[in-house]
């Protein structure tokens, strides 16, 4: 059975930084595509950042460029979601996503944001930024 635990939210304040982890079991992330994606209250899922790292292809949401980094420790068969200068609109429960079907994220700026293509997903974890 695949499963993806999300772990490393909490309560920050403006500015500060969290560091997200995406554990897997029963899967192996090395040629998975790996997504992170949040839901914020009464917005839709939104597609925060994408990796493939045996593509070499990573892309991230405008609304986080330049804040956050998504990479990954094979040895712990982990991915992590670095986030810097946090905003109180990065408010939201962040889900792990992923999915062996790599052919489908070669054009990952389309198609990075869309659920549907990825096969197995974490519970969440709250991230809240407030002061």
């Amino acid at each position: 059975e695949v499963q993806l635990a999300e772990s490393g939210g909490g309560l920050v304040q403006p500015g500060g930084s969290l560091r997200l982890s995406c554990e897997a079991s029963g899967f192996t992330f090395d040629e998975a595509v790996i997504g992170w994606f949040r839901r914020a209250p009464g917005k839709e899922r939104e597609g925060v950042a994408c990796l493939s790292e045996s593509e070499g292809i990573t892309y991230y949401g405008d609304s986080v460029k330049g804040r956050f980094t998504i990479s990954r420790d094979n040895a712990k068969n982990t991915v992590y979601l670095e986030m810097i200068n946090l905003k109180p609109e990065d408010t939201a429960v962040y889900y792990c996503a992923a999915t062996n079907r790599k052919k489908y994220f070669l054009n990952m700026a389309r198609t990075f944001k869309m659920g549907f293509l990825y096969d197995y997903w974490g519970q969440g974890t709250q991230v809240t930024v407030s002061s």
